[in-house]
């Protein structure tokens, strides 16, 4: 049985307290959650102060991106060896506000995922179309282009120890979010994707989470639909109540 994931993606939001109080108060009453995965990603110059906050939790501290190499002349980047140094022990990829924004390719993104599990940490990859590529009809297209490039190379136990978060675009900080049937419609052609490259037994044990505009009031619908096993949870994650909410909706 996949155990669900919600994973906070911070972004680029908050201060140092704010990070460590937040961090506390999700602590505070989320502690001993059972059969749920929680992680939380803060910004970079945060993950110490909120490793201290989780410190003794079941609660995973996350990262938001690293780079495909241990070291080196990479100004401005952090790699995933300095990030295992932190307490991370998860990490997100290819995200589409880095694709479309800092323009990371697939190839980019596939190395960071495979430079991530050789240095022991479990990637988030995020895979998603934009609006005029779902209007166009051809998401399946674009999440199997990501997919493929983006897992390339990898062995089928590499790839049972990866988490894939669908995010359509569109629904990304819009308040718009992908119906349980669309949004399971991709997570099944995902599902049935890997399979083909990785095998049934590795596909039917990987989590696929579903991310874009989750709230407490939409995750209940969202956690019905077989192929989704948790979220990954944007603007909703910056405030504890309704972080909270989303992580005990079997409640």
């Amino acid at each position: 049985m996949r155990a669900p994931m919600i994973a906070g993606n911070w972004k680029m939001h908050g201060t140092l307290q704010e990070a460590a109080d937040l961090a506390g108060g999700i602590r505070k009453q989320l502690e001993g959650l059972p059969e749920v995965e929680i992680v939380l990603c803060p910004p970079f110059p945060y993950l110490f102060r909120v490793r201290e906050a989780l410190e003794g939790s079941k609660i995973a501290l996350g990262a938001q991106d690293c780079h495909w190499e241990p070291k080196g002349e990479y100004t401005g980047e952090v790699s995933p060896v300095m990030l295992r140094e932190t307490g991370c022990r998860v990490v997100i990829l290819g995200h589409s506000e880095r694709r479309h924004i800092m323009g990371e390719s697939n190839d980019q993104v596939n190395r960071k995922v495979r430079a991530a599990l050789t240095h022991g940490l479990t990637p988030i990859l995020c895979v998603g179309e934009l609006l005029e590529e779902r209007s166009m009809g051809v998401t399946q297209e674009v999440v199997d282009r990501q997919l493929s490039k983006g897992l390339a190379g990898l062995s089928a136990p590499e790839a049972s120890g990866m988490v894939i978060a669908y995010e359509p675009v569109w629904a990304i900080g819009t308040g718009k979010t992908a119906t349980p049937r669309q949004a399971s419609e991709v997570h099944h052609f995902i599902r049935k994707q890997t399979s083909k490259m990785f095998g049934e037994a590795t596909a039917s044990n990987l989590r696929i989470l579903y991310g874009g505009s989750v709230k407490p009031d939409n995750i209940c619908d969202l956690m019905a639909e077989e192929d989704i096993d948790g979220a990954l949870v944007g603007g909703a994650s910056l405030e504890v109540h309704s972080f909270v909410k989303i992580a005990r909706y079997r409640e």
